[in-house]
């Protein structure tokens, strides 16, 4: 069974920053990488950023949406099941629930029923 916790969301001036954590446990369906996705009003869930391992030229590598590249880092303590989201210089169209899952790439694989609650984030 998957379990993700995700934490960190809040409310911020445009401009500034905030730190996603995301705990997680259980079968994460031998993906390759750990993901953020947001879902804003009206948008289907996005992916944000994933960090992959054994992805392309091996080793690490990380991926990000085209509007948060140079803004966003993805990071991952493995040994603590942890996963976190720096996001830096928040624009206003960053604002969304946002929530963590096992990736390919940019894409989750999760069953409906494996989200967790997510966290919220809003930028104004």
């Amino acid at each position: 069974q998957v379990q993700l916790v995700e934490s960190g969301g809040d409310s911020v001036q445009a401009g500034g920053s905030l730190r996603l954590s995301c705990a997680y446990s259980g079968y994460m369906y031998g993906a390759a990488c750990m993901g953020w996705f947001r879902r804003t009003p009206g948008k289907e869930r996005e992916g944000v950023a994933s960090t992959c391992t054994g992805v392309g030229s091996g080793g690490e590598t990380s991926y990000y949406a085209d509007s948060v590249k140079g803004r966003f880092t993805i990071s991952q303590e493995k040994e603590k099941n942890m996963l976190y989201l720096q996001m830096n210089i928040l624009e206003l169209a960053d604002s969304g629930m946002y929530y963590c899952a096992p990736a390919v790439i940019l894409q989750p694989v999760l069953t409906p029923y494996d989200w967790g609650q997510g966290t919220q984030v809003t930028v104004s």
